[in-house]
């Protein structure tokens, strides 16, 4: 139907005579500026619209420059070299036939390559490569820890690679051994180690390797690579599958947080200068409450089939929370009036911005835990864009005063008798353990490959 829209095509034309372009650059134009008009659309069903013209006004454009449409579905496991790959496209991947990805622009810190560790997957961000010479099919070999990916390699390259896929799965053999095992160190300290996902899917790496549960469910990849709104019903049983497969283990699941480098166009968030400061997370849920009640009422009936506890990002002050809290008395109320099994899940908040930090006194009061998410904490103390690949040798998660934010909100927390986790990259980041451990930091939620690596680095404290 859209290809057959005068409007459509005399605008694809019109680009093509007066900018003199081909017909791709054209339709990537056309396709844009529809999607901005519907966008900008008052009505909630025409701006829905907007993520549909970009998807076909994409598929167009593979269709004009000869692209394979199953390109990413290779029947083969394959390593993925691209320019930049979003958040969404990365989640929708098949997970079994990807080797490796190596992109030529991004930040590491960016959640792209944060999926990637939790997937266990080799990623290489911001590489400088000519795409123009690589093609499809040929050889290559990506080293993660050494940070350098080879095409075509030699024979003698290709033997040397295979020593060190050797060596490697000979320490996750030893690491093996540690199934089973307390997060104890030899004086007897105790430590939760948990795992972050982002699908239901993911869970299986979760029991793969012994964590002793979910610490931080990214609830925001139901709404990613999508057209529209995921229903009550699918996110209800995308979270009671979660809290049942894990039995009585804690499963922690964040609310939503859409928004910066995860976006999905029918939420029609506008563009916006600095959008890791901008309209996200929880002020989205805030400013539209039907979606955030949605999500609740999934959450609520849920938790009745297992140990699930909700968490909110990006909490800057207290009234937010208690603004939160207002809207689950509505929705437990909707619930007990409907009759619905339900159950009231502990609730917490994510610790990520200095405001947080600084009232966290006040805020340990209000809720029942805090998770620290050192990704955004970083960024935002530091005043660094962590998506900008510029700005990778500034970020450092090291610094003092992130440190001394955490240790601030673990003795603020502790006082009120509430328990502390970490469910940021640097859960995972073993030099700093034995810190964490000192500062009386409850629990680590660390991407599934890194459990035992953590808890080794436990044991041997």
């Amino acid at each position: 139907m859209m290809l057959e829209d005068e409007d459509y095509l005399d605008a694809i034309c019109h680009v093509i005579r007066t900018e003199t372009v081909n017909a791709e650059y054209a339709a990537a134009i056309t396709g844009d500026n529809f999607a901005a008009m519907f966008a900008g659309m008052e009505d909630d069903y025409m701006r829905a619209r907007a993520a549909d013209v970009k998807d076909i006004s994409a598929r167009l454009i593979r269709i004009l420059s000869g692209q394979d449409e199953a390109e990413l579905a290779a029947a083969e496991p394959s390593i993925i070299v691209a320019d930049d790959l979003s958040p969404s496209e990365t989640v929708q991947m098949d997970k079994s036939k990807i080797l490796a990805f190596v992109t030529v622009h991004g930040s590491t810190n960016s959640h792209t390559a944060i999926l990637a560790r939790m997937m266990s997957i080799p990623a290489l961000i911001g590489v400088p490569l000519d795409l123009n010479e690589i093609g499809t099919g040929m050889t290559a070999i990506v080293d993660g820890d050494a940070g350098e990916v080879i095409f075509e390699p030699t024979e003698a390259e290709c033997g040397e690679a295979q020593k060190k896929i050797e060596s490697e799965r000979e320490k996750l053999r030893l690491l093996g051994e540690l199934r089973g095992k307390a997060n104890e160190t030899r004086d007897g300290r105790k430590i939760n180690i948990y795992a972050n996902i982002g699908s239901v899917s993911d869970v299986g790496y979760v029991l793969e390797n012994d964590a002793g549960g979910i610490g931080l469910f990214r609830s925001e990849f139901l709404y990613l690579g999508r057209d529209d709104f995921p229903s009550e019903e699918e996110q209800f049983a995308a979270y009671r599958q979660v809290v049942q497969m894990m039995g009585q283990k804690k499963v922690v699941i964040r609310t939503l947080d859409i928004g910066a480098d995860k976006q999905a166009d029918y939420f029609a968030l506008g563009k916006e200068d600095n959008p890791a400061m901008g309209y996200r997370a929880i002020r989205i849920c805030l400013k539209q409450p039907e979606i955030f009640k949605t999500q609740l009422r999934a959450l609520l009936r849920a938790a009745a089939y297992g140990n699930l506890s909700v968490m909110y990002p990006m909490i800057t002050s207290a009234e937010e929370v208690r603004q939160i809290y207002a809207i689950v008395g509505e929705v437990e109320q909707e619930l007990k009036a409907a009759g619905v099994p339900y159950r009231m899940p502990e609730q917490g908040i994510m610790i990520e911005t200095p405001a947080a930090v600084m009232i966290s006194d006040e805020l340990a009061e209000m809720v029942e835990f805090f998770s620290i998410g050192t990704n955004d904490l970083t960024q935002y103390t530091l005043a660094i864009d962590r998506q900008n690949q510029k700005l990778d040798d500034f970020y450092n998660p090291h610094h003092p005063a992130i440190l001394r934010m955490i240790q601030m909100v673990v003795d603020n927390a502790h006082k009120c008798g509430k328990w502390v986790g970490i469910c940021g990259e640097l859960g995972a980041d073993t030099a700093l353990t034995e810190a964490f451990v000192d500062m009386g930091v409850d629990e680590l939620s660390v991407a599934p490959p890194m459990v035992l690596k953590v808890r080794e680095k436990v044991r041997a404290m």
